[in-house]
């Protein structure tokens, strides 16, 4: 007696009064994906000047930035594979559809931002030990460079980035950069104009701090979806309260209550009814499906109807032991 299959396309509707960004399914996915093609491009670009500069100049540092620009362009391909990867129909292998890719790639980009972090924060502290020696002018200009396509990047990616932990992952990326930018350019000029070479290490401890803060507190709700839990927004308790409010329901047990992607709440239950009511069944499960949906913006919803008698025994509310 189950039943969400057929109801599942009208998720999304419902989905849209549910305050998060459910936009970027109406949205062409075409234009999302030159947007990000087009970032990857200017990430590519920009690591060939740095490494140009860095050999001219003699700079490490700049050569080291360059690899971290890669880095991002690699974070920004890896969100463009899986935006591709995602929007693939469900098969007989992936029976839930390919979605999850993009969580997936999140995870991949915040893990590889908390290394970065971590990396940098390592670096900071050694330099604040043996600070480096003054590097010209020619730094400061490709960090100016940097910065001017970091910026242009995370303009790219930012509309994206409010519905998709993917694409934020990526944008976080750039922000990160951008940042690191922004250092090298102050560093440099303080070290230029008055020889202050604690400057530098100072500013990419701050980034490094940034970094890691919020990449910890993004992550939470990538490893949230990935360990099918329930949705962030939505209170369990309040979900099952409303469920056994509907007029005809007895008693629930065997619930889940998951997103199989972000913004895509998904909910199966085993529903026994109040004695004598088996012949309004699916009237029942039709007001069921209609709370969910309004209420709660649960589109994707699977139950099977219990009698009263042939209900099952000490069954447990959440979960299947």
């Amino acid at each position: 007696m189950s039943g969400g299959g057929h109801h599942h396309s009208h998720g999304h509707d419902h989905g849209q009064g549910h305050g998060h960004g459910h936009a970027h399914h109406h949205i062409d996915p075409a234009a999302g994906d030159w947007r990000v093609a087009g970032a990857i491009g200017v990430n590519l670009l920009l690591t060939v000047a740095q490494v140009v500069g860095g050999l001219v100049s003699g700079s490490l540092a700049l050569i080291a930035d360059a690899l971290h620009n890669l880095s991002h362009a690699l974070s920004l391909v890896i969100a463009f594979v899986a935006r591709k990867i995602a929007r693939r129909p469900a098969d007989a292998v992936m029976t839930f559809g390919y979605g999850r890719a993009e969580v997936v790639a999140a995870l991949v980009n915040y893990t590889t931002l908390i290394i970065l972090g971590l990396y940098l924060g390592y670096e900071a502290l050694w330099r604040l030990a043996e600070p480096e020696p003054v590097r010209g002018w020619i730094v400061i200009w490709v960090a100016a460079l940097a910065l001017v396509v970091d910026l242009a990047t995370a303009l790219l990616t930012f509309s994206m980035s409010k519905g998709s932990a993917n694409i934020r992952a990526a944008f976080l990326h750039n922000l990160a950069d951008a940042a690191g930018s922004v250092a090298v350019i102050i560093a440099g000029a303080g070290v230029l104009l008055f020889g202050w070479t604690i400057l530098d290490p100072l500013l990419t401890l701050v980034i490094a701090g940034y970094i890691l803060w919020m990449s910890v507190s993004e992550i939470g709700g990538v490893i949230r979806v990935l360990m099918l839990g329930a949705p962030a927004g939505l209170d369990t308790q309040e979900v099952l309260a409303a469920l056994r409010g509907i007029e005809g329901v007895a008693d629930l047990h065997h619930v889940h209550l998951w997103e199989m992607q972000e913004n895509t709440p998904a909910l199966e239950s085993h529903v026994v009814l109040e004695p004598g009511r088996w012949d309004q069944a699916d009237a029942i499960k039709a007001r069921i499906k209609a709370a969910l949906a309004e209420r709660f913006g649960i589109g994707h919803v699977t139950l099977e109807m219990e009698c009263a008698r042939h209900a099952c025994e000490d069954a447990q509310l959440i979960g299947d032991a």
